[in-house]
């Protein structure tokens, strides 16, 4: 049992880790706009394009959303 829990600890900080990275590619896109040499990507506009596709997706697309927010916060509701 003490395996499992050390393969989902390792999960749960690559996960926060990962999420940090995403802030942080957010935040240095914002500041020097999509040219950042080290985040090749357009991290911006994948995230307004997943949240275009959710929202125009109704109920399904807030309930996908409802499930995502309760996956990432019950993380943090468990560490306080």
């Amino acid at each position: 049992m003490s395996t499992l829990q050390k393969v989902i600890g390792w999960v749960k900080s690559i996960t926060e880790l990962s999420v940090c990275f995403l802030a942080l590619a957010v935040v240095l896109q914002i500041l020097f706009g999509a040219a950042v040499p080290f985040f090749p990507v357009d991290v911006i506009g994948g995230i307004v394009g997943v949240t275009k596709s959710l929202g125009s997706e109704g109920l399904v697309g807030l309930v996908a959303l409802g499930v995502l927010h309760a996956i990432f916060t019950r993380g943090l509701d468990n560490k306080a």
